[in-house]
């Protein structure tokens, strides 16, 4: 049997991740530079803190799955936790951006704590938010949709982040730029609690595991569930490379734009108001898209199109740094890719829960979806870690006129590395990912009690 979702449970679901991807964006594109250039934190300290927190993650994502998956309530084992997350994240990403005076090596520790308590407490929330995707409908096109929502909406988040941060910061504290985050962040916070309170009173889980219902899992199966889904692992290949290009390129922005082009605010801005209605774009013709043209096609245009934009980039840097409309349509031609990737990751893992319980007899949503917020947190790590420990290597002077070295080692870092990331992602697609159409739609008919096991199962 089918489970179909009503536009109402649509949009909630995709409010809430609005308000979620809100609170992800003020920190990973604004807090690196928070730290070095408006807090003046040594960038070696940060660059080991970003590392630091993003491997203590690594920890915590499996097992939050585990916790999820054993959770039992009327509310439903997913919408206990996502509030919960959010309450608890909404308070200290308002104090990760407090306002506190603090001496440098004290404000040093405060400040690490509050980062790594916020990467705990999103876990909490982020988790069962994309777990919740293959338990609201088994319908294919609508799980196309009930990813690329949440995935458009996300974009929003960005865009509005991305665009119009900087001038928010302006707006709320003048030139008290820490004044200017402060508010920022509690602003941020309380539009978080509110689109989340949306998901969680108007969003169902509806497909309920066709084996094993009732078990709880433990560590050894979780190892089992992870260890033995081949496609999750694949999946997990592409989307570490993925998350790693668009984070890499999306935490050094600012300095790109500032210190190799010369202008912050309006190249910065217009690259990623682009880049919000770029991916936008893309999430909302994806759907109809995805029922015309194969998952092959669209992954590799979604692959190459950010190498194209990157290179085009990089010529633009040379050949007219300061060109708002070449930046634009530049950028445009990466975030596309971008777009069509962000909600292809989530349709493809959402398959790969499907083949698990196909294989295993379990499902295991939360499992599978926390080794990718597990995924998307590495990749954190590592763009924050190159981003951040390259400046010194580099020769990189906070607030001054850069050399030509240290402007060559910034285009690498923004465009050439990225470019090669996107390649990386097509190449473990083509050489790793099965779940043909065909043989998706069989394991759904089998699940469903529509078709036995073929020999080959």
């Amino acid at each position: 049997m089918q489970h179909t979702l009503t536009w109402r449970s649509k949009l909630s679901f995709g409010l809430g991740g609005f308000g979620k991807d809100l609170v992800y964006a003020i920190v990973s594109t604004y807090f690196m530079k928070y730290l070095t250039d408006v807090r003046l934190v040594d960038p070696m300290v940060v660059a080991v803190l970003f590392m630091a927190a993003r491997i203590w993650d690594a920890f915590n994502d499996p097992f939050m799955g585990m916790v999820v998956d054993n959770t039992r309530s009327r509310w439903g084992k997913f919408r206990p936790w996502i509030l919960i997350g959010t309450l608890l994240n909404a308070v200290v990403l308002v104090l990760l951006y407090l306002d506190v005076d603090l001496p440098a090596s004290q404000y040093a520790i405060y400040v690490c704590i509050m980062y790594v308590l916020w990467g705990m407490t999103y876990t909490v929330m982020d988790i069962p938010y994309w777990s919740m995707v293959p338990a609201l409908t088994d319908n294919e096109n609508e799980r196309s949709q009930v990813s690329a929502i949440p995935r458009f909406f996300a974009s929003m988040a960005w865009l509005v982040v991305g665009s119009g941060g900087l001038y928010i910061v302006k707006y709320f504290g003048g030139d008290d730029q820490v004044l200017g985050f402060s508010r920022f962040a509690i602003a941020v916070a309380l539009v978080f609690v509110v689109t989340i309170l949306l998901t969680v009173f108007n969003v169902k889980e509806r497909v309920i595991a066709t084996a094993g219902t009732g078990e709880k899992t433990s560590v050894k199966g979780m190892i089992r569930v992870l260890s033995k889904n081949d496609q999750v692992l694949v999946v997990l290949g592409i989307a570490l490379f993925f998350n790693m290009a668009y984070q890499l390129s999306n935490s050094f922005a600012l300095y790109y734009f500032e210190y190799v082009c010369g202008v912050k605010e309006a190249l910065y801005a217009t690259y990623t108001a682009v880049a919000g209605f770029a991916q936008m774009g893309a999430l909302a013709v994806f759907p109809s898209l995805s029922k015309k043209v194969s998952k092959k096609v669209v992954f590799a245009a979604s692959s190459l199109l950010p190498v194209v934009g990157f290179a085009a980039l990089a010529a633009v840097g040379y050949i007219a740094p300061q060109n708002i409309i070449l930046v634009g349509v530049c950028s445009a031609i990466v975030n596309i890719g971008i777009g069509f990737m962000l909600v292809l990751v989530t349709v493809i893992l959402s398959e790969a829960v499907d083949y698990g319980e196909f294989k295993l007899g379990t499902r295991n949503e939360s499992i599978v979806f926390s080794t990718q917020t597990f995924v998307v947190k590495f990749a954190g790590a590592f763009s924050g870690f190159i981003a951040a420990a390259s400046l010194d290597p580099i020769g990189f002077v906070p607030n001054e006129v850069q050399s030509a070295g240290t402007i060559a080692g910034m285009r690498v870092i923004m465009l050439v590395l990225p470019a090669v990331l996107s390649i990386l992602c097509l190449v473990v697609y083509k050489r790793g990912y099965r779940l043909t159409d065909e043989y998706y739609h069989h394991i759904l008919r089998v699940l469903r009690g529509e078709e036995s096991r073929s020999a080959q199962d």
